[in-house]
Parts: C-alpha cells; sequence; structure tokens
C-alpha cells in the first residue's frame, strides 16, 4: 500500500476525557442538533477535569489510543470552582513527562469546551482527528516494554468498557 494513501486511511483512535457539566453537554448539543463529527471518539464522562488522573491518560495511550483529549470548562466557568485550574496546572506538567516517554505531544489536545459550544465540540474532534491521520498509529507504547503497576481504582468497569471499545 503506497504510504501517502495509508495515512488517510487510518481511522484513529482517540480517547476524550470530558467535563460533565460543560464538555458533554456540549458534545451532547453537538449530538442532537445533528452536527457531523467523526464517530471515532470515545467519550469518557468525569464529574470535572480536575478528577482526571494523568495516569487515565497514560493507560489510554498504553491501551491502543493514537490520540487522547481533554476537554472541560473555560477557566473561571467550572462548577468546582477552581476544578479546571488543577487540571490546567496538572497536565502542564504532565505533559513534560509524556515528551520524557517519547510520546508526540501532538497526541494529546486539551481544550475548554462549554454546554452551549456544539460546533466548537465538532472543531475539536474533527481537527484532532486530522491531525492524528497525518502522524499515523500510535506506535510509542507498543515499544517499551514495561510493567504495569496500576492500582484496582483505574479498573472501574467503566474505564475497562471504554478502552475495551479502543
Amino acid at each position: 500500500m503506497h504510504p501517502e494513501k495509508q495515512h488517510h486511511e487510518l481511522e484513529p483512535k482517540i480517547v476524550a476525557f470530558v467535563c460533565t457539566w460543560c464538555t458533554y453537554a456540549g458534545a451532547d448539543l453537538a449530538g442532537t442538533s445533528r452536527m457531523q463529527y467523526p464517530a471515532n471518539v470515545r467519550v469518557l464522562k468525569f464529574p470535572c477535569t480536575g478528577r482526571i488522573d494523568p495516569v487515565f491518560i497514560l493507560r489510554a495511550f498504553q491501551r491502543g489510543a493514537d490520540g487522547v483529549l481533554v476537554s472541560g470548562c473555560h477557566p473561571g466557568d467550572c462548577h468546582y470552582m477552581a476544578g479546571n485550574f488543577h487540571a490546567r496546572r496538572r497536565f502542564a506538567a504532565f505533559r513534560q513527562l509524556l515528551e520524557f516517554v517519547g510520546v508526540d505531544l501532538n497526541r494529546l489536545q486539551f481544550s475548554w469546551v462549554s454546554a452551549a459550544e456544539g460546533g466548537k465540540w465538532v472543531e475539536v474532534v474533527t481537527e484532532l482527528t486530522e491531525r492524528i491521520r497525518v502522524l499515523g498509529p500510535m506506535t510509542e507504547f507498543k515499544e517499551l516494554e514495561t510493567e504495569e503497576h496500576w492500582s484496582g481504582a483505574l479498573d472501574t468497569p467503566e474505564l475497562q468498557e471504554a478502552y475495551g471499545s479502543i
């Protein structure tokens, strides 16, 4: 198969960790408004982006995700007051770790989408999908042979179901 053609045929596996109050509602608005966006995004809903453990992102990549999206309320609009500020600080440091272990940072996107921004949700997931198609499939974690030391808390039925569909 011709290499240029191959990257266009890739249907990337993307996991989206989203806030219930804003981004999930925005994605729901996009769906109920019949806006068209890629169907390859697996959405995991959290009460707040501040509750998303960076290990969940590592696990998504390890389980075969080609890209990861973390999205929540706009700064200052968090239902829990400061959750998105905590998330923003935590993930700034986490990006350095991903870069250190060799993950292309273009595979990870952080965005703020409100409940009223269904169109923005469509733009974010479409842009991420196209960017991942150009990058090709994720191979970094397949090349690393590491032992798993994950806590049982990471193996909730919801996470198992989401990771199983990757």
